[in-house]
């Protein structure tokens, strides 16, 4: 029998409950429905924090029903869902009673539904309708939840659009789960196939870090400490920021998704990204709009220098090959070069950041599961004694995600620093230290803070969303800068091999890896050894050959060798010259061959007299010099930003001049001809570089020129087949004058070209880059593996 307390509590309870359920009628019905409710993550995580938000919410005036939907037919999809609530659980801090009659509720609540065909969508929708009459209540809104895969998201739009859309007034909220495309075209196609049916404010895409508790109180952190760290949160005090996911697991039972994306686009591209905005972006005025904070991080991803291949290293854990062939089906000689553990440098191009590293790390089968944001300041104290001091130790902050030893997530800052504030309320400070250490330190030399309550991302999010806090979700905008930014990258490690590592402790310091100006590269060299189907080996293992084409020298060696080889090559040319004669004339050629050799250039040749050397265009297209399709703004992002030249050394092609672009009578060639004539002795440049398109055409001379026209003049206005079709150029009386001429051939795509010039005679017409035959100079053609043999 029940005793007389526990009843008189209970009708309490209940009495409660019913004034709630009266109060939540002013505030309108909100309809949940969760679209792949029987799946993995909504077992896992979703029903569990909508069951939470009902709890939160349940006082605040707003009724609720809330849908499980997926294709299986309603008896199968009511036992699975059954399921699922039963294991529903409420917040510590909620009493035992209180919990069994908010779990009753819930379940009342909750209901199954088939969702496949547009009539399916019509009928919840005529079914909600329905009860809100029979029920007088004013609808406030609908929330889908889409834990389906992304192929799916625009015709489930395209039904919620046309079938179930809420009447005006009344807000929808949409919201889709990563990924949201493979890169930035296929990016671009998904928004645009959704912008069709919903709204970019109707729809809310969840990147589950954002609703990590460290993640969320790193900007209130920032605001609540800024007497302290303003002056100190730039480039002049802080020597790196570290941004680490590690994981113990490895690909196992995913490698069908795996294999599609690897540990760049599947967590660097979205979790890590995201919190390097966090940590690196303008704190707006107005902390409460979601809007300006959106505003703030696109302005940040349009500050992120350009990555090229040399900003990363990858590497590939030992069984992934094996675990992939098993799951996917692949025969024996199947070999895939999907990254598994990736480190990327990202530098900031502003005032704040210029030159300061964000390291960001993350990768499959590690030793350690932890995840963390490390901003490690410079110490400017020299200890000439006491080193133990406490001025004499790091100085750094750490907003510990999860995991680790900590365990907890936290944000710690050194003891030497300051002491900051709270982060907000419902954070406390860690007064007893348990014997764990962080970066060398233990923890009771820093100041540690952490949740009083640890909460699941997805439930901070569902709330999130329930408040429309939109900084908390990731904005069309947003998404396309950041795919903007990573698909070059992706792009350019596309046919890279990683390197293999054997997993877990075994690793060692197989995966360490610093930083070499802007580039990064493994510490340790590994000897891999690749089977015959994947064509080479190591490019460590080739050495640079020597040998003839069309009559020429030429030199060659897989692409890295063979650039390194090219940037030693010139760099002797240049001294030789300014030795000689106290300066060295160099013009180089457009196109992208040239980057690579103008990144070496920066990273390794720092004794390069560059103040003793002028550069020059071999060629321009007819462009404003500041678009990226100038050959000059080319040659501006890879080279001149980053060396110290003269300003009068350089010597950009005038294509514009009085406001007009490439106009004869304004005699921007005649122009160009008089300034080289004017100060290189001779007109006869000391090096010049070009490259051969895949239809022979060098320089800005393509076929079809008309080079008895050209055959007096040292620079001329050509036509390209390609847009944008005019160009500036310097000829073949110019090249040819050349006391040295170097063409540079990388990548598969002109392995065709080169086979086919190496048997043809002397055409210029039809072959321009056979018109190039120095009077007196030397012509040496560089060639990489790729190129030559295909």
């Amino acid at each position: 029998m029940i005793s007389w307390k526990a009843l008189s509590g209970l009708l309490l309870l209940v009495g409660s409950l019913q004034q709630q359920t009266w109060a939540k009628e002013s505030k309108g019905h909100v309809s949940v429905v969760i679209v792949g409710a029987t799946g993995d993550l909504a077992r896992k995580y979703l029903w569990q924090g909508f069951f939470q938000l009902y709890g939160e919410q349940v006082s605040s005036g707003h009724s609720f029903s809330f849908y499980g939907a997926a294709l299986s037919e309603p008896e199968k999809g009511n036992l699975a869902m059954s399921e699922i609530l039963k294991g529903l659980a409420c917040p510590a801090d909620v009493a035992p009673e209180r919990c069994a009659l908010l779990k009753d509720q819930f379940l009342k609540l909750s209901q199954y539904r088939q969702l496949q065909t547009a009539e399916h969508y019509a009928a919840l929708s005529a079914e909600i309708r329905e009860q809100l009459k029979q029920e007088g209540l004013v609808e406030a809104g609908r929330l889908f939840y889409l834990s389906v895969p992304p192929f799916s998201y625009a015709d489930i739009a395209e039904k919620i659009n046309s079938s179930c859309r809420p009447d005006p007034g009344v807000w929808l909220r949409v919201v889709l789960e990563k990924p949201f495309g493979h890169d930035y075209e296929s990016a671009l196609q998904l928004s645009k196939d959704l912008k069709k049916f919903l709204k970019e404010e109707e729809m809310y895409r969840i990147d589950h870090y954002l609703g990590k508790q460290a993640v969320t109180q790193i900007l209130p952190f920032r605001h609540e400490n800024r007497k302290f760290l303003d002056p100190i949160w730039n480039k002049h005090h802080i020597e790196r920021v570290e941004i680490v996911m590690k994981e113990t697991v490895d690909a196992k039972g995913r490698t069908h998704f795996y294999n599609q994306y690897g540990v760049i686009r599947d967590v660097i591209q979205n979790h890590l990204t995201e919190i390097l905005t966090h940590v690196a972006m303008e704190i707006p005025v107005n902390r409460s709009s979601s809007e300006e904070i959106l505003k703030s991080k696109l302005k940040l991803f349009g500050s992120l220098q350009r990555l090229a291949k040399g900003s990363a290293v990858i590497g590939q854990y030992q069984a992934y090959n094996s675990e992939v062939t098993e799951e996917l089906n692949k025969t024996a000689d199947y070999i895939s070069i999907t990254p598994t553990f990736a480190g990327v440098a990202v530098y900031i191009e502003n005032s704040q950041w210029d030159g300061i590293p964000f390291i960001l790390t993350s990768g499959k089968a590690l030793d350690e599961r932890v995840s963390y944001a490390r901003v490690l300041f410079r110490n400017q104290v020299f200890c000439n004694q006491n080193i133990v001091s406490v001025h004499c130790k790091p100085k750094q902050i750490i907003f510990h995600i999860g995991q680790g030893n900590l365990k907890y997530p936290a944000f710690l800052v050194s003891k030497n620093l300051f002491k900051p504030q709270l982060p907000l309320s419902g954070w406390k400070e860690v007064t007893e230290y348990t014997n764990v250490s962080l970066f060398g330190q233990p923890l009771s030399e820093y100041y540690v803070y952490t949740p009083v309550a640890q909460m699941d991302p997805y439930a901070v999010l569902i709330s999130h969303i329930f408040q429309a806090k939109r900084d908390s979700f990731v904005s069309a905008e947003n998404l396309l800068a950041s795919w903007n930014f990573w698909t070059p990258l992706l792009d350019g490690i596309s046919h890279e091999y990683p390197r293999a590592y054997p997993g877990g402790v075994d690793n060692a310091n197989l995966l360490d890896f610093e930083l070499q100006g802007n580039e990064v590269s493994f510490v340790h060299e590994a000897v891999v050894l690749l089977s015959p189907v994947q064509g080479r080996a190591s490019s460590e293992s080739f050495q640079i050959t020597q040998g003839k084409y069309r009559t020429n020298e030429m030199v060659t060696a897989w692409a890295e060798e063979l650039v390194s080889r090219l940037a030693s090559d010139l760099h002797m040319a240049a001294e030789e010259a300014v030795k000689r004669s106290g300066q060295f004339h160099l013009a180089l050629s457009g196109g992208s061959s040239p980057i690579a050799l103008f990144q070496r250039l920066v990273l390794h040749h720092y004794t390069f007299p560059w103040k003793e050397t002028h550069l020059w265009m071999v060629d321009e297209r007819c462009v404003s010099l500041t678009e990226r399709g100038s050959n000059f703004r080319n040659l501006h992002d890879n080279l001149l930003q980053h060396i110290k030249v003269p300003y009068f050394n350089i010597h950009p092609m005038p294509v514009l001049v009085n406001q007009r672009l490439c106009v004869e009578e304004d005699g921007g060639a005649e122009s160009y001809e008089k300034e080289m004539s004017r100060l290189i002795n001779g007109t006869s440049f000391d090096w010049v570089l070009l490259g051969v398109g895949d239809d022979g055409h060098t320089a800005s001379l393509f076929r079809g020129c008309k080079l008895d026209v050209l055959e007096n003049k040292l620079v001329a206005l050509t036509e390209s087949p390609f847009k944008p079709h005019q160009r500036m150029s310097l000829t073949f009386s110019a090249i040819n004058k050349a006391k040295n001429i170097r063409v540079l051939v990388l990548g598969k795509g002109k392995h065709e070209m080169i086979t086919q010039l190496s048997r043809v005679k002397d055409d210029p017409k039809k072959w321009p880059i056979t018109g190039v035959k120095p009077s007196n100079g030397k012509l040496v053609w560089y060639i990489d593996y790729e190129a030559l043999l295909g």
